[in-house]
């Protein structure tokens, strides 16, 4: 009763508020000009060119993804030949491989204040920019020090576009396709990674490193003109108070001017709401009894995705498979099997992610997640170690493993991130949650090859069949179902669930009657 009467009461006050003013404020002639259904244009021509726009929005957008992935896969194939160049001890080989994933901290870190600032199209902009300078750098580099630093700068860009670009995705996709079109990102990431084993395979026989990175320019400068066409969010236009431009880049999006208005008015009934409320919303509210119980999801979402072993089969791929007796040029073949499986299976994830549900996929990929790691496990702990089949079993489980990663927890985690907070402080909270994401990521990169000397394969391969059981526990337990709800009503659940202050058994309880 608690939460209807102070949802009413909040909504009746937004109303008065703020709710009706749109409606009665807004110019005949507010919005872009569109063909109406009584022109000579075609009605099908009419509704291919929203159709069309929106393809451009998501390639130009989510084209931040082959960027991100390129640079992550491509150092580990030219890194074979850098050190014939660049005079490099262990540890400043590990500051090369690891210097991407401190700046993407830092850039991570940045974005979401950033994207607030400065809005999401002119940020995905500055990402570029900082992508090609970075990877200019790092290709004309001639000592340690300078590869270093060119590292690390490609990683702000990396961090900023892994913040802004599923943002800026989200809060433009419609409804009902909003998880196939923001997953889009994490298959382009997958598309970068498997382009830098393909580069580093064929470029390896000339042991040309600087063309292996250098080539990452190209997809950074087609973003940087791309997105100059595209239009910026209507959600953050709205915030800023700038209505017409809100209205104006729905209209384009939908190709509806009545479709367009409505949604306005939905996204600034939610601000009004925001207003209205006794204390306003920042980013320390995230540590409220209000809204802590979706902080705490979006970490352990961050969490699971990093700490289940993905990053050891994408960095350690090579080394985990010529241990087993795979010659050089064998192993990176092999890698580039294992990067066209993980771009692959992308594919299904798109198509099932708005059909069947976010807590689905990321179920069954923790249950295939955990079956790949127990084979792996099974194979190095057993004696298979020293048969025949060891290789084509180290190999079904690392397909497995990879397959079901790139069908559930590699796209859903980018898709749920930016669904999970209120308007306001969404740009603020996903960036703690993706600071934390390269944060993990970094500590499984430095940590795994000291585990992997101290304690061997097959007990780390354990360790991760253990937390992949338990992503399959948190979500089944505490993961809310956002499928086919708008992000406005997303953020009413979380505000009211928080302003009824739940015990943690409530919130159990109330996160998993959802689904």
């Amino acid at each position: 009763m608690s939460r209807v009467a102070g949802s009413e009461a909040v909504e009746s006050g937004a109303a008065e508020s703020g709710a009706a003013e749109p409606e009665t404020a807004e110019p005949e002639t507010a919005g872009p000009k569109t063909a109406r259904p009584d022109t000579a244009e075609p009605e099908a021509a009419a509704k291919r060119r929203p159709r069309l726009r929106n393809a451009l929005i998501w390639v130009f957008g989510a084209l931040g993804g082959i960027l991100w992935g390129y640079d992550t896969g491509v150092i580990s194939g030219a890194m074979l030949f850098i050190r014939q160049d660049i005079t490099l001890t262990p540890l400043m080989e590990g500051l090369v491989v690891s210097g991407l994933l401190v700046g993407a901290m830092a850039g991570a870190g940045l974005a979401g204040k950033l994207s607030d600032a400065w809005g999401r199209r002119r940020l995905i902009l500055g990402a570029a920019l900082v992508f090609i300078a970075g990877t200019v750098g790092a290709a004309l580099s001639s000592e340690a020090s300078l590869l270093i630093g060119a590292r690390v700068l490609i990683g702000v860009g990396v961090g900023i576009a892994s913040v802004v670009v599923p943002l800026y995705l989200t809060e433009l996709a419609p409804m009902e396709v909003r998880g196939g079109l923001a997953s889009l990102m994490q298959l382009l990431v997958t598309v970068g990674i498997f382009l830098a084993y393909l580069t580093d395979y064929a470029l390896a026989p000339a042991h040309a490193w600087r063309w292996m990175i250098g080539l990452g320019v190209l997809p950074a400068a087609v973003l940087a003109l791309g997105i100059l066409t595209q239009p910026e969010s209507p959600r953050w236009l709205a915030g800023r108070g700038r209505r017409d431009d809100a209205r104006a880049a729905l209209t384009l999006l939908r190709g509806d001017d009545e479709t367009a208005r409505t949604e306005l008015l939905d996204i600034e009934k939610t601000l009004a709401e925001e207003r209205a409320a006794t204390q306003r919303l920042t980013l320390r509210d995230l540590w409220s009894p209000r809204l802590r119980p979706m902080l705490v999801v979006g970490l352990l979402l961050v969490f699971f995705q990093n700490f289940g072993g993905i990053n050891t089969i994408i960095y350690y791929a090579p080394t985990l498979l010529t241990s087993i007796g795979f010659g050089d040029n064998g192993a990176i073949l092999a890698n580039v099997g294992i990067g066209l499986v993980n771009m692959l299976m992308t594919l299904p994830a798109m198509r099932l992610i708005d059909r069947r549900g976010r807590r689905p996929l990321l179920l069954w990929g923790s249950v295939g997640m955990c079956a790949g790691m127990a084979v792996l496990a099974a194979v190095n702990l057993t004696p298979l170690h020293h048969g025949s089949l060891l290789a084509p079993l180290t190999l079904f489980g690392v397909a497995l493993y990879v397959a079901a990663f790139a069908a559930s927890w590699g796209p859903v985690q980018w898709v749920m991130l930016p669904e999970l907070f209120p308007t306001r402080i969404r740009a603020g909270a996903v960036g703690v949650c993706v600071v934390f994401n390269w944060l993990f990521n970094m500590a499984v990169a430095l940590v795994f090859p000291s585990l992997l000397h101290a304690w061997g394969a097959g007990a780390n391969f354990v360790i991760f069949a253990v937390t992949t059981f338990a992503s399959g526990v948190f979500v089944k337990r505490l993961l809310p179902e956002t499928k086919g709800r708008s992000l406005e009503q997303i953020e009413r659940e979380v505000l009211r669930r928080g302003d009824a202050a739940p015990s943690p058994d409530e919130v159990s309880a109330s996160t998993a009657s959802v689904s």
